[in-house]
């Protein structure tokens, strides 16, 4: 993993690219997050960066405890950072901007909660296929066998049934950065992002 930036979806939009294409893109609001903190092997059992964003927000008093002398940032999250990868450059109180870490062309993962959808059934949310309207048949939009009776006479942990569909973080991976924007704090990503306008982003280099 690497270390990135949180943000939140602002939405999405169309640019033309050089050659006069027309690009989907989702715009996000990636702020200046402050370093809040560096994990360490030896103090924390694992490498990594914390950091934050949404300053001006009310804080409870142990977030407020925990940054005192840095910035009342309200959102508060970590980066695991590999073997490979150091922390050598950061320093609490530091600010990340969009451009110290994406540029132009760069690939990029972005991790978010996807829309809720509420109960859905087991074509929505599973792709089932339906079964025939004609010849008599009731068997329209039901789930089908759920398993034999006898042998095992219960039904398998993990069977694609009706349920709660969305609401679940989720991974897009390897979306072209279309345009980096410092002056604004906009990030450009060609295509769409999990997530509704105004949720939490966290994006990091593929």
């Amino acid at each position: 993993m690497s270390i990135g930036l949180i943000g939140r979806k602002a939405g999405m939009t169309q640019v033309f690219a050089a050659d006069g294409t027309m690009v989907a893109v989702s715009v996000l609001q990636v702020a200046p997050n402050v370093v809040t903190r560096l994990r360490t092997p030896e103090r924390d059992g694992y490498a990594a960066l914390q950091v934050g964003t949404d300053e001006g927000k009310a804080l409870n008093k142990p977030r407020a405890g925990q940054l005192k002398g840095l910035p009342p940032v309200a959102t508060l999250r970590e980066f695991r950072v590999g073997a490979t990868e150091d922390l050598d450059g950061y320093e609490v109180g530091q600010r990340v901007a969009i451009t110290d870490l994406f540029a132009e062309g760069d690939l990029v993962d972005v991790t978010g909660v996807s829309k809720g959808k509420g109960f859905a059934g087991h074509i929505k949310r599973h792709h089932f296929s339906r079964g025939p309207k004609s010849h008599g048949s009731d068997h329209h939009r039901e789930p089908g066998s759920i398993g034999p009776g006898t042998t095992p006479g219960r039904v398998y942990k993990g069977l694609r049934m009706a349920g709660h569909m969305g609401d679940e973080r989720v991974t897009t991976k390897k979306l072209r950065v279309v345009k980096a924007d410092a002056d604004k704090n906009l990030l450009l990503l060609r295509g769409s992002v999990p997530g509704a306008r105004g949720s939490v982003i966290l994006v990091r280099k593929a």
